[in-house]
């Protein structure tokens, strides 16, 4: 038949503390040799009482070991935890920055559609009117190249027409 079940806090009794302290210090030791055992697992176990006494096991590795081991484990995590901290960091400084360029690059192309123009200065909308004639010129001039590149296409395409149109009336 089982036991019940134990309230968690702090036995008020002091014998009755130190003997539970006793039992269970024993009965933890004895479970961390058998999940060594059993597992081939490298334990250790540092049990300090409430008087300061120190009671320790480890497994056939020493107690030194486990713990530089356990040492170089941390330093490890915590170098890991603090580079992705930091990516973290540089990422969110990354995505700030893009998130202020996003916000002038729609507000440039708001004004050049002739939107919100109200908060503009008028020497900000003498510069709107420059950099939108210089896209049109450069605009003119694209249009222009690609009709004259067509118009000579198809002076070439009627010349060729008419050079076979000739020749077969020559025939």
């Amino acid at each position: 038949m089982g036991r019940g079940r134990v309230q968690l806090k702090r036995i008020e009794n002091k014998i009755n503390r130190q003997v539970t302290f006793s039992k269970r210090r024993s009965g933890l030791l004895k479970k961390a040799h058998e999940i060594s055992v059993l597992c081939d697992a490298e334990v250790a176990v540092i049990i300090f009482s409430a008087k300061g006494k120190l009671y320790e096991y480890s497994t056939d590795s020493s107690m030194k070991n486990i713990l530089e081991r356990y040492e170089q484990y941390c330093y490890a995590e915590k170098a890991l935890v603090s580079s992705e901290l930091e990516c973290q960091g540089n990422w969110h400084q990354e995505c700030v920055k893009l998130k202020a360029k996003f916000e002038v690059l729609s507000k440039s192309q708001r004004h050049l559609m002739g939107e919100q123009l109200d908060s503009l200065t008028l020497k900000e909308l003498q510069q709107l009117e420059n950099q939108l004639d210089n896209s049109l010129k450069h605009i003119r001039s694209r249009k222009n190249q690609v009709m004259s590149d067509s118009i000579a296409e198809l002076v070439r395409k009627v010349k060729k027409i008419l050079f076979m149109f000739q020749r077969f009336v020559l025939l």
